[in-house]
């Protein structure tokens, strides 16, 4: 069999991409106002990282441009090495080639990039040095907390696609992350995204109207026909009591 003339080549295992293009800080400032929640179902339930991926401290709303890392389980070496590329508006998004629970995101990382005008980490792996990343301020949320440390011996990658939650993450797609935990916007979908959820911002605003002036969501979702069609039966208590089904 032939050798193709132009046969493809696998891309380099370990490289640091100094230039991603990034989403547009307005559009991600926006997307930050909405939330997780709201984003989530405006995008058609895109996106979310499930819940394995939570809070370390609750009370954080923020949104921001991924700088993301893929590190080998229990190595934080190449976070060191994203620091250098993290922007003003960034989120430091960290995964490892397979399962990792270790705290190798500490105070001292978040020191370093609260210094660069980061906004937070999103990482697959643990963190530890919870209380001082509390008490500084920087939001972080994780799989694991962990006080079980790292070395720094293996290479691995900066600002290429990585997965978290079972969502792929790109650098410079938009990170939505608060109480409800982490959503991921790719970056040319930022846009839309805004829209969609003004729209559902909207839809949201005139339906809480509705319920505190007494309205039933069975009428104004129009369900009343759908449960009698599911043949959902209301009874008195006498009836469910002669039917013998109690």
């Amino acid at each position: 069999m032939s050798t193709p003339r132009n046969p493809p080549r696998n891309p380099p295992r370990n490289v640091v991409v100094t230039d991603p293009p990034r989403a547009a800080a307005a559009e991600v400032d926006a997307l930050a106002g909405y939330g997780v929640a709201t984003v989530h179902e405006a995008m058609g339930r895109t996106g979310y990282l499930g819940p394995g991926i939570r809070p370390v401290h609750l009370g954080s709303r923020i949104a921001g441009t991924a700088v993301t890392v893929l590190s080998w389980p229990g190595d934080n070496l190449m976070i060191h090495v994203a620091v250098e590329q993290c922007r003003p508006g960034d989120v430091l998004v960290v995964s490892t080639t397979s399962p990792c629970t270790d705290g190798m995101f500490g105070d001292l990382f978040a020191t370093a990039l609260q210094h660069r005008g980061v906004r937070g980490l999103v990482t697959a792996a643990g963190v530890r040095d919870v209380a001082d990343l509390h008490a500084m301020g920087f939001p972080v949320w994780s799989a694991a907390v962990s006080a079980q440390g790292t070395v720094k011996a293996t290479p691995g990658s900066v600002n290429v696609p990585v997965t978290v939650g079972g969502q792929t993450v790109r650098p410079g797609d938009v990170i939505v992350a608060d109480d409800d935990g982490v959503l991921v916007v790719p970056r040319l979908d930022a846009a839309a995204a805004v829209a969609a959820a003004q729209a559902r911002t909207e839809k949201e605003d005139a339906t809480r109207a509705a319920f505190r002036e007494g309205q039933l969501g069975l009428d104004r979702y129009g369900l009343r026909e759908k449960i009698k069609d599911m043949g959902i039966e209301y009874l008195t208590a006498d009836e469910y009591a002669r039917r013998g089904d109690s």
